[in-house]
Formats: C-alpha cells, structure tokens, sequence
C-alpha cells in the first residue's frame, strides 16, 4: 500500500467538507451584504441545506437551488419554515434583479459556466454580491497548495472527527463531478463577463470569487454583453 492509499484510508475514516473551510468567507460577504440593505439570499447547490441553515442567520429570506432530488428533499424537511424555500431544479431560469447575494459553494463546476455567470448576473439587483468557492482542474500552478493540503487534509479530518467514521455524512452524499476548466480559464471568462471580480487561489482544492452587481446612473445594473468562451481526483470533492 503507498502513501496515497492509506492517506485515502485515514481519510475516508475521519472525513470533512473543504467546503466547511470557506464558510466564513461567504458569511463574511454575506453580512456585508445585509448590512447594505439586501434581504434576499440564494445558495446555488444548496445540497442538504448547511449554508442555508447559516444564511437565515443573516438574512431574511434564504432560498435554496439544489438539482439532486435526494439532497434536496433532505433540505426542505430540515426547514419548513416560511422564510426558508427549497427549489428542486437546476439553477438558470432565474427573474431579473431579484437577488441581494447568490453563493456558488462547489456547484458551479457543475454548470455550463457562462451560461450560469450570465444567469447569475442578470438575476443580481443592483449592487448584490456574488460569491463563489469554487473547484478547477489542476495545473501545475496549483501543485504547491496542494500538496499543503494533501498533508493538512488528515489532519483536520481527525481534530473535525476524531472518532472513525463507518459512513459519509448525508450532506457529503451529494453527486460529485470533476472540473474540466482551469483556474485560468475560469478567470479569463468570468474578468470578461464581470469586471472587476476578484478570483483567488485557496487551499483544499478551491479558488474564491466574489463580485458586485455594478449601479447605472439610472440605479440600474449595467448589462454587459459577452460572446466567447470549470478538479481532480481529491477527497470530498462536490
């Protein structure tokens, strides 16, 4: 057995979400936003509805987009409450200027990317956020961080969960899907279609992004038009 094989042991038996890691940075954004006016919250690939339970702590009205049907059955028994909805169906049909924040955590690899950026940027009002923690294939470019993570993976794992694990937690059931872009190419089509975004590399196998929904002279959003042109085998990986 080498290396690779007993960190996916030890791994398996103590897992954690990288997702978890960049909570505080979508809540971070998510408060900004709130504190700014915003009331309207969407978490694009809700999942069992962890991020949702933490937005309705900010924001209030939260709504969940969750397109695996077992996933987001899960998430509408855990909030039955009004101010929390739960849509089971794929992000993209979305209303003009609805939303004060919409987070991609892990989802939008799943995704065609520019028809989710555009749908993400016409369905912001004026002066939402967008937030993204998200996955890309690898390069060489990324080999340093994750060999940094391959080696704090584990141990995060057992402070998270110390006892051994016999099974996967229900919100990490969710399908998984390996990105076909690289950070660069995630990059170069997202600066395009909404200047000024702010894209990061991230340990753990994921970059961030936020970006805000410019205002016209009008209030309005300005729509910018586009034509042109998002990890590898890690543990956990959405």
């Amino acid at each position: 057995m080498n290396l690779f094989e007993v960190l996916a042991r030890f791994n398996a038996a103590h897992p954690w979400s990288h997702n978890d890691a960049y909570a505080g940075f979508v809540l971070r954004h998510a408060r900004a936003v709130r504190r700014s006016g915003g009331d309207v919250a969407v978490d694009v690939g809700c999942g069992t509805g962890n991020l949702l339970e933490r937005l309705t702590r900010v924001f209030p009205t939260v709504i969940g987009v969750e397109p695996d049907d077992r996933s987001g059955a899960v998430a509408r028994a855990r909030f039955p409450r009004a101010d929390i909805r739960v849509d089971i169906r794929s992000f993209g049909d979305e209303p003009e200027s609805a939303y004060d924040l919409l987070v991609f955590v892990a989802s939008l690899h799943h995704m065609p990317l520019r028809q989710a950026l555009s749908a993400a940027r016409s369905s912001l009002r004026p002066g939402g956020r967008l937030v993204i923690v998200g996955i890309a294939k690898e390069t060489r470019a990324d080999a340093l961080r994750s060999a940094v993570s391959m080696v704090l993976n584990p141990l995060i794992g057992m402070v998270r969960h110390p006892r051994r694990a016999t099974h996967l937690p229900v919100s990490m059931e969710a399908p998984v899907a390996e990105s076909s872009q690289t950070f660069e190419e995630i990059r170069d089509m997202a600066s395009a279609m909404l200047p000024g975004i702010r894209m990061r590399r991230r340990l753990f196998w994921r970059y961030t992004a936020s970006w805000s929904a410019p205002r016209g002279a009008d209030g309005c959003a300005r729509i910018i038009s586009f034509s042109g042109s998002v990890t590898p085998s890690k543990p956990n990986r959405r």
